[in-house]
C-alpha cells in the first residue's frame, strides 16, 4: 500500500515494542540531536557547499573564496561565520589575511561520501 506521494507503508498498523524500545535506547540525547540537525542544516546551502567543497584540499582566504563562489566578502563572511558556529570550519589569522580551513577530517569524510553518494 502506498500513501498520497507513493511511499510504501505498513497496511495494517502493528507496533513490535521489542524494537520500539531498543530504537529509543539507541537515540541520542536531545540536545545532542538539535546540534546534528543544526550541521546538517547549515549544510543545505548550495553557496556553503561550494564554500566546503572549495575549501576539501587547502585552505583559503576569504578574499579567494569570494571570488570562487561570486559573492561579497561581507556575504562570505557571513556564509563563513554559519559555518564557523557549527564547528565546520576552522580558521587561522596570516597578517592581515584570514585562512580558511575545514574543521577536521570528520567534515571532509562527510563531504566525500555525500558526494559519492548523489554520484551513484
Amino acid at each position: 500500500m502506498s500513501n498520497e506521494k507513493g511511499t510504501e507503508v505498513c497496511k495494517v498498523y502493528e507496533e513490535h515494542l521489542d524494537k520500539i524500545l531498543e530504537a529509543k535506547k539507541k537515540l541520542p540525547e536531545e540536545e545532542l540531536l538539535l546540534d546534528v540537525a543544526d550541521f546538517f542544516d547549515a549544510l543545505g546551502n548550495p553557496t556553503r557547499l561550494k564554500i566546503l567543497f572549495a575549501l576539501l584540499e587547502e585552505e583559503l582566504c576569504t578574499c579567494d573564496l569570494s571570488n570562487i563562489a561570486g559573492l561579497s566578502v561581507s556575504a562570505i563572511s557571513h556564509q563563513l561565520r554559519i559555518l564557523k558556529d557549527r564547528k565546520i570550519v576552522a580558521y587561522r589569522k596570516d597578517g592581515k589575511n584570514v585562512f580558511y580551513h575545514l574543521d577536521d577530517e570528520h567534515v571532509k569524510e562527510i563531504l566525500n561520501v555525500a558526494l559519492k553518494h548523489m554520484e551513484e
